[in-house]
């Protein structure tokens, strides 16, 4: 295909403490087109550093979908994809999504994930997450990128405070392939960090199973607060 115009999306909320990090691995990255960091009402200088560092920054009302779907509407890549602000990107990435996409019924994608800590925690997340891709789960902290067009297509992300990326890719498998590339993006594992691993870990089984038994994204995202800071 043609060289690939890439609009890399960020959410962000008080993320000052790593946006940095990931904005200095995206520069090194040829072949993107434009950053784009979403803030959704940051009382930090999470958009002061965005901008220092070039991304261009806009705002929108806080919440996942809404934030990176306001990114999507703003941007002018042929390609969107999706980082969150905790999650740094290897260097082959771009390289990958290029020769992806040159297969036309592949239409979005993913990457490997590796949950950064020593913790057991973050060990048992890496072992498990290519064992959810087997049962077709992809989730947003494995930097899901997505051709626009087809983006636009199936309307995006909707505006849930949580799940907001499966209901997305469910909609996208519809339209063509969602590939797994075997560059590996790596992420924090700090929302299971400071607390009980287990009951964190069990609770979020519980409202992925409510999720899939047709509970609404609005009222699980009432539970899942605690477990998510933005």
């Amino acid at each position: 295909m043609a060289a690939t115009a890439i609009s890399v999306i960020i959410p962000t909320l008080n993320e000052a403490e790593s946006i940095g990090e990931l904005l200095a691995a995206v520069t090194k990255l040829d072949g993107i087109t434009e950053v784009i960091v979403v803030d959704g009402g940051s009382t930090d200088d999470t958009a002061e550093l965005a901008a220092a560092f070039g991304a261009r920054v806009i705002h929108s009302a806080r919440g996942r979908g809404s934030q990176m779907h306001a990114g999507a509407q703003s941007a002018g890549g042929d390609v969107l994809w999706f980082i969150h602000a905790d999650t740094i990107p290897e260097i082959d990435t771009i390289d990958q999504i290029s020769n992806a996409l040159e297969n036309p019924r592949a239409v979005a994608g993913n990457f490997a994930i590796r949950f950064d800590g020593s913790r057991f925690a973050a060990r048992f997340l890496t072992w498990l997450y290519p064992k959810l891709r087997l049962l077709g789960l992809i989730y947003g902290d494995s930097a899901i990128f997505v051709r626009r067009d087809v983006y636009e297509r199936v309307g995006g992300f909707r505006p849930f405070p949580i799940f907001e990326d499966l209901d997305l890719i469910g909609r996208l498998k519809k339209e063509g392939e969602v590939v797994t590339l075997p560059a590996r993006v790596h992420t924090s594992s700090r929302r299971f960090e400071n607390r009980s691993f287990a009951l964190t870990f069990l609770r979020w089984i519980f409202l992925q199973l409510l999720y899939w038994f047709g509970v609404s994204p609005e009222r699980l995202g009432k539970m899942y607060l605690p477990l998510r800071s933005k």
